[in-house]
């Protein structure tokens, strides 16, 4: 019974023309061209209303360049960096304290909350400590004020903020761990040396 039905539905479809699965090949042309649509599309109908129907639009012409082009400023003088003195003042005092591998980073432009950073290396925990009070001591003699220090009790990585120039002493451990000169690869740089 089963088998009447479904040769039932075959030849009804033969009947009505139906085809079995998907056309085979891609689909033919005609032979007047590729297919196209009769309908006109957004911009011809865009272009007609301006030009009129078949007519393509003139392009305007452009205005004559400029014979001499105008002079250029010359470039700002340098501005004072009074934040230099600053990171200098405390990469010597790290060094009175014998503070190794002392380097100066440049970040202005690179970052908004410092123009230097100041990095030191410690050989333990309590030289950093020493290192420290060292570079607060001097810059407390000569006006400036430190906005906080952060690492002190650890003495692994010692921050002490000026707000324009950041000091950071390094355990030797610690500075190879946080690489801060690789973070900072663009920042031009300069060593302190005694």
């Amino acid at each position: 019974m089963i088998k009447k039905t479904a040769a039932k539905k075959s030849t009804a479809a033969k009947k009505a023309g139906a085809k079995k699965g998907p056309p085979k090949g891609p689909p033919r042309k005609k032979k007047g061209g590729p297919l196209r649509s009769k309908k006109p599309g957004r911009n011809q109908i865009a272009r007609e209303r301006v030009v009129g129907p078949g007519k393509k639009k003139a392009l305007r012409p452009r205005a004559p360049a400029a014979a001499a082009a105008p002079p250029v400023a010359a470039p700002p003088a340098e501005r004072p960096d009074p934040s230099r003195p600053r990171a200098v003042a405390i990469a010597q005092a790290g060094l009175d304290k014998k503070a190794e591998d002392v380097l100066v980073l440049d970040v202005r432009g690179l970052t908004s909350y410092a123009d230097y950073f100041v990095l030191m290396t410690a050989d333990s925990e309590r030289q950093a400590g020493a290192i420290a009070d060292g570079v607060d001591e001097k810059l407390k003699a000569s006006g400036a004020t430190k906005v906080g220090v952060e690492g002190y009790e650890s003495g692994r990585w010692i921050l002490v903020d000026y707000g324009d120039v950041v000091a950071h002493v390094f355990s030797r451990e610690a500075r190879g761990f946080y690489d801060l000169e690789g973070l900072w690869a663009d920042a031009p740089r300069f060593q302190v040396q005694d």
